[in-house]
């Protein structure tokens, strides 16, 4: 039993730790608002590779030939969400350094609540299908996870969830480090572009043929 969690925490960093649009946007989000919205926003990155993880090994061999057909429209709507989100980024950024004021996270506003970016990041991780293959291809080289029983299937998914959760709080730690280092306007102008910038990137990069 202890195996399938172990498993679970080594499948949970490989997923986690490479780093793509969602860590970045986990890390500008800390740096714009707070450690609370970032934290958040990584939490619901850890629950989507849970539930991606849970899939994979209940799923078995079968899943990757549902998810393999729509893999590709898949990465085109994620790639518009991101660059719509870097768009909305910029514009944010930009106002506010036009104004001299900084930011504001008003409840109901963009993703500058818990609640809200926990939505937005749950629904953006769970557009990846990358996910669910990675994790599906894993597990199909470790048939004994899910042939063990469901205590070494929730193990398995515990350790994916913990691992990609302290990963991604960690960069929502950082992102809170660099906003508070870069308090003024024009740190926070830099901060923003950057973000923006990298998002825009990674999501054209996802548009590329591989």
């Amino acid at each position: 039993m202890t195996g399938a969690f172990l498993a679970g925490l080594v499948a949970g960093y490989g997923v986690a730790i490479p780093v793509g649009a969602i860590a970045i946007l986990i890390l500008g989000l800390s740096a714009r608002t707070s450690f609370r919205v970032g934290a958040a926003a990584a939490l619901a990155v850890a629950t989507a590779d849970g539930l991606y993880a849970a899939v994979a090994v209940l799923g078995g061999a079968g899943l990757a030939g549902v998810i393999a057909p729509v893999a590709g429209p898949l990465r085109v709507v994620a790639a518009v969400v991101l660059l719509g989100l870097a768009g909305h980024g910029l514009w944010r950024t930009w106002s506010a350094h036009r104004s001299r004021r900084p930011p504001t996270a008003r409840a109901g506003q963009g993703m500058g609540t818990p609640g809200r970016a926990y939505a937005a990041l749950l629904g953006l991780t769970l557009l990846n299908p990358m996910t669910v293959l990675y994790f599906t291809a894993l597990v199909l080289g470790r048939r004994d996870t899910a042939d063990s029983g469901m205590l070494a299937v929730a193990l398995f998914v515990a350790g994916v969830f913990l691992a990609s959760a302290s990963w991604q709080l960690v960069i929502a730690g950082g992102g809170t480090v660099v906003g508070r280092a870069l308090t003024g306007p024009r740190g926070r102008l830099v901060t923003g572009l950057v973000s923006s910038a990298l998002i825009a990137a990674l999501a054209v990069a996802a548009l590329l043929p591989s």
